[in-house]
């Protein structure tokens, strides 16, 4: 079979058999240290799904290949930083152009065909079925950073122009960012309990943590400048930063559309931090106070 490709078939069809075996050997790493057994089944179905294409495809090229190593490294560790479903779905993603280079060769290889079937309905439904906990808690961790991101940003913005002072706007951003997320956190789990959730509590640690770790990245910049300016500055491309980052990771783990999303929270994040910048050099020039 091998002597009757093209060359350039024959290259491409060896790429995307080094990218079966080395996505079969991360499924199984990812599997091996996934605590949930429902979990563990799914992926160690999708990396013997991965290992079936690849002895496939080595029928087809006669060759034996290796794991691209690297690769494994990187989606290993992203696997376990931002959790299983994020790691998968991410790798999955990355690997939409080999179905397409797939569907373009399946008229000169008949063998894909079974490969094409798998990649785009197997896959998607085991990888679809997996239930990670942080995932469930995802909209007590938006609650937390979008109120974070609208408030802080804006409450900054009305510091810097009001006080004109980096360790002044610091220690008020702070005070006004825990105490917005002890409130947050409070009223989290008092919806959840008027809901009759099971897990209330853990919903609103959920949302305070996330508004905690929102209001210290947003203030550190006032602790490290001493121009307010700049620190404003700086606030303001940290929180486009982590609007962009956790809706990144949100839009690939709940296939969501990411420009949108993103366009969203940082349309209303600028726009208030704008307002209330335009408030604090009202009330600075109406009430005449230097600080």
């Amino acid at each position: 079979m091998a002597d009757q490709l093209s060359s350039e078939m024959k290259e491409n069809l060896l790429k995307d058999q080094q990218d079966e075996i080395t996505a079969h050997y991360l499924y199984t790493r990812i599997a091996s240290f996934v605590k949930d057994e429902e979990n563990k089944k799914i992926i160690e179905a999708v990396a013997e799904d991965e290992f079936k294409h690849y002895n496939t495809l080595k029928e087809i090229t006669g060759r034996e290949l290796k794991p691209q190593k690297f690769k494994m490294f990187v989606f290993y560790w992203i696997t376990r930083v931002l959790g299983v479903t994020f790691g998968i779905k991410f790798l999955e993603n990355s690997e939409t152009q080999a179905i397409t280079s797939y569907n373009d060769k399946v008229d000169s290889v008949e063998e894909l065909n079974e490969i094409v079937k798998d990649e785009e309905r197997h896959e998607n439904e085991l990888i679809n079925m997996i239930n990670e906990e942080r995932l469930n808690y995802m909209g007590s961790v938006v609650l937390g950073l979008n109120d974070a991101l609208v408030e802080l940003t804006g409450a900054l913005a009305g510091y810097t122009f009001a006080f004109q002072n980096t360790r002044l706007i610091a220690l008020t951003g702070l005070i006004t960012g825990i105490s917005a997320s002890l409130s947050m956190a409070a009223s989290e789990y008092l919806a959840k309990k008027h809901e009759q959730e099971e897990n209330a509590l853990k919903s609103s640690l959920y949302t305070g943590i996330a508004y905690v770790i929102t209001v210290a990245f947003l203030v550190l910049p006032f602790l490290l400048l001493n121009n307010p300016f700049y620190g404003i500055i700086t606030t303001l491309v940290i929180a486009v930063l982590i609007i962009f980052a956790f809706n990144f990771y949100v839009s690939v783990a709940n296939d969501y559309n990411f420009k949108k999303r993103f366009l969203e929270m940082a349309v209303i994040s600028l726009g208030v931090a704008g307002i209330s910048f335009l408030i604090g050099v009202l009330i600075k020039k109406f009430i005449g106070i230097d600080m």
